[in-house]
């Protein structure tokens, strides 16, 4: 993009308990509610480790976006910097496979929402609900970003108390010694049934692949980077507070639900969160549930709508996608782009009459998201690297630091690597693996096309040039740290040009 070029600016109308409980809610998806009882049945309470490993590694990828963000306000997301650090390609492959990552995971959504209404009216066609989703998702999401963000604050809200509430009632009960089925609520139960790691190893390993699912969406707050307030205050206070939610959100409510009854108890087919409500008496337990699932999906199908259609306009806004995309409405509303991404969703009303096993479906759906989730995750910490050792002034000026940043980008790739293993050694799992690289290959088809275009070359040559010069400056910046203090900016500083 030319930096003379000044393209319309979306609207700075989120403000600070937007951020929060949008980064909030993007750490708690669905899987938690719905998966939760399959991952303990695999793995046991080692599954307590499963998400603390995950939380963690994930925690460094938002601390390398947070600080790449922040050392140019003037990226929109991380497709942004991927691109101007990386070249041309990578905001087309991350820009557009983060888009793919969210039209998959809202189709699920679809799915799952039209089959949760169906349990308090079973014979409304299913079609229905699935339409009135949709257009319910475009009437919270055209009007004005900021409709966006209180919806999502909202939504956000009702899973935190639902957590909340199952932590408070299980401690209760683990209190106070209930009882079922001859077992006592206690903390022992985490221990006393084989131990921490009862289907060893391969079991730890199993949880890896279903937890996974659970932490997509970790990254939304880095799609709301140009409609933030104060960035600089509210995206470092949204990255920092990832440790709390995990441990919180995710190990908290596990470890209760394995301390008031036996991991052996639970299975893969229900909601320990529905069993846990129904044990403590609670009068309509599976419909509180119900109700706290369709609201979690409608959140995740939400914040899909959202950050595809920013991801589609910024593509549109550096020639990766057509102009058309790249228009604003009169409330700073990329609606064209909002208008393309919910026309996919219209897919997940075909899959609700199609053949075959929905759980299978699921995971199919599941792991092909989370593979193309950690491919963006791969490219925003590549990034990071190449930042630091083109642009060594910048990090050096970072009030945003990522910790341990020498070597923990190279930790978290590696574990990335450990999960794709993990996913070859499960049939359902491996069969999603072996179909996922045909969305890349025809992604590259796609890709050799646009660079025929003579605009896309002189991008590519612009951001060879910048490389070099910038490679040539930090070379001088790392030999005599001391007079680059004093040098004049470079002219290819990080400005979101390509």
């Amino acid at each position: 993009m030319s930096a003379t070029h000044q393209p319309p600016h979306l609207d700075r109308a989120l403000s600070s308990r937007h951020i929060q409980l949008i980064a909030i809610g993007g750490a708690i998806g669905t899987g938690l509610f719905m998966g939760a009882g399959k991952t303990i049945a695999v793995a046991g309470p080692s599954v307590i480790f499963v998400y603390m490993i995950i939380g963690f590694m994930l925690f460094f990828v938002m601390r390398a976006m947070g600080e790449l963000l922040l050392s140019n306000t003037n990226y929109k997301n991380f497709s942004d910097f991927a691109g101007d650090i990386l070249g041309p390609w990578a905001s087309f492959f991350t820009g557009w496979t983060y888009w793919f990552c969210w039209v998959v995971t809202g189709i699920a959504d679809v799915v799952a929402i039209a089959h949760y209404v169906s349990f308090w009216w079973p014979d409304l066609p299913l079609w229905i609900p699935a339409i009135a989703c949709i257009l319910l998702l475009l009437a919270l999401n055209l009007p004005t970003v900021r409709a966006f963000g209180e919806t999502e604050f909202w939504f956000a809200l009702i899973k935190i108390v639902a957590i909340l509430a199952l932590i408070v009632v299980g401690l209760v009960m683990i209190v106070t010694g209930f009882e079922t089925d001859g077992s006592r609520a206690a903390f022992s139960n985490l221990w006393a049934h084989e131990g921490m790691f009862p289907t060893g190893f391969m079991g730890f390993v199993a949880g890896f692949q279903i937890a996974v699912f659970a932490f997509v969406g970790v990254e939304l707050v880095g799609t709301t980077a140009a409609e933030t307030k104060d960035p600089e205050i509210n995206l470092p206070r949204a990255v920092n507070s990832i440790p709390i939610r995990v441990l919180l959100f995710y190990v908290g409510a596990l470890v209760i639900l394995m301390a008031v009854r036996p991991w052996t108890t639970y299975s893969g087919g229900e909601s320990p969160f529905v069993g846990m409500f129904a044990l403590a008496g609670l009068a309509g337990a599976a419909g509180v549930v119900n109700f706290i699932v369709l609201t979690s999906a409608t959140s995740s199908a939400n914040s899909g709508i959202y950050s595809t259609s920013r991801m589609v306009y910024g593509l549109a806004q550096d020639g990766d996608a057509p102009k058309a995309f790249g228009l604003l409405s009169r409330r700073k509303v990329p609606r064209n782009a909002l208008l393309f991404s919910c026309m996919f969703l219209l897919a997940g009303v075909a899959l609700l009459y199609a053949e075959g096993s929905v759980a299978e479906a699921f995971t199919l759906v599941t792991t092909i998201s989370a593979l193309c989730f950690m491919f963006v995750w791969s490219i925003i910490l590549i990034s990071y690297i190449v930042y630091r050792r083109r642009r060594p002034h910048l990090h050096a000026a970072s009030k945003f630091k990522m910790p341990g940043a020498t070597f923990t980008p190279y930790m978290v790739l590696a574990f990335f690597g450990f999960i794709i293993w993990a996913l070859t050694t499960q049939p359902d799992t491996l069969a999603a693996l072996l179909f996922t690289p045909l969305w890349f290959v025809g992604l590259g088809i796609g890709y050799l096309v646009l660079r025929r275009n003579p605009e896309h070359a002189a991008l590519r040559a612009l951001h060879d040039a910048k490389a070099l010069q910038e490679n040539a400056t930090a070379a001088g910046w790392n030999s005599i740290p001391e007079a680059v203090g004093a040098a004049r900016p470079l002219s290819g500083r990080g400005d979101g040009s390509q």
